[in-house]
C-alpha cells in the first residue's frame, strides 16, 4: 500500500473506513469483509483479489468451549 504511494490515513479518507481498521488490514491483523475489500481495491486501483482476505499472523488465542477454556464440549 505505502509502496504504491498511499498512506493508511489517505486510504482511510478515500474509502471512508476507520484508520485503525485500514491499519489492521494492512498489517494482516484483520480480515476485511468483501465490501471492505472492494472499497480498498477501488481506492488503490487494483482487483479485489489483490487485497488479502486472510490473516498474515497465525491466530494463537481462540475463545470457545473447549478444554482450553475450562469447559468440556
Amino acid at each position: 500500500m505505502e509502496e504504491a504511494g498511499t498512506s493508511v490515513a489517505q486510504l482511510a479518507t478515500i474509502t471512508g473506513l476507520d484508520p485503525k481498521l485500514v491499519s489492521a488490514i494492512a498489517d494482516g491483523n484483520y480480515t476485511p469483509s468483501p465490501s471492505q475489500r472492494e472499497q480498498l481495491a477501488a481506492a488503490l486501483g487494483v482487483s479485489k483479489n489483490d487485497i488479502s482476505g486472510g490473516h498474515a499472523i497465525r491466530v494463537q488465542h481462540m475463545r470457545g468451549n473447549g478444554p482450553q477454556s475450562g469447559r468440556s464440549t
